[in-house]
């Protein structure tokens, strides 16, 4: 067994039943933020910009809304679980270390705080899958 065979195996026997909650949650959180940078894609774009890091502001900013979106809706319904997290942590780690952080480690920095619990449950579910109830699960139990 690979690396990652074990991390799957790993997480698949350790996922409790709450976390499924949790995934739900941080699905319908993802969906939400990327329809709000669909609706004010101006703003999104503003902060892209000022990274000063060289990319084509208007590709990074369907990457967001369409990883968010999509990504979160396959989060909630726990189909693919692990694929659409992976494709998450790229942009929390753009918005915490470079988008967020100029504003401090301060309790009043609401977006930094979020940035930073989203990318931790992001990893975690990297890990630990989908869960009990979830389409993964579905779809392994009804094989045909």
């Amino acid at each position: 067994m690979n690396i990652m065979d074990r991390i799957e195996h790993w997480g698949d026997t350790h996922h409790p039943a709450w976390m499924d909650t949790v995934r739900i949650g941080l699905g319908v959180f993802l969906f939400i933020k990327g329809i709000s940078f669909i609706s004010d894609t101006t703003r999104l774009s503003h902060l892209i910009t000022g990274l000063d890091i060289h990319l084509w502001t208007v590709t990074a900013v369907h990457y967001v809304a369409f990883a968010h979106i999509f990504g979160g809706f396959l989060i909630a319904l726990g189909c693919l679980t692990r694929v659409a997290s992976v494709l998450q942590i790229p942009i929390l780690l753009i918005a915490v270390f470079f988008v967020n952080i100029r504003l401090g480690f301060s309790y009043l920095n609401s977006e930094l705080w979020l940035s930073v619990i989203t990318l931790f449950l992001v990893v975690t579910f990297s890990i630990i899958g989908s869960g009990r109830f979830s389409m993964d699960e579905w779809m392994r139990t009804h094989d045909k």
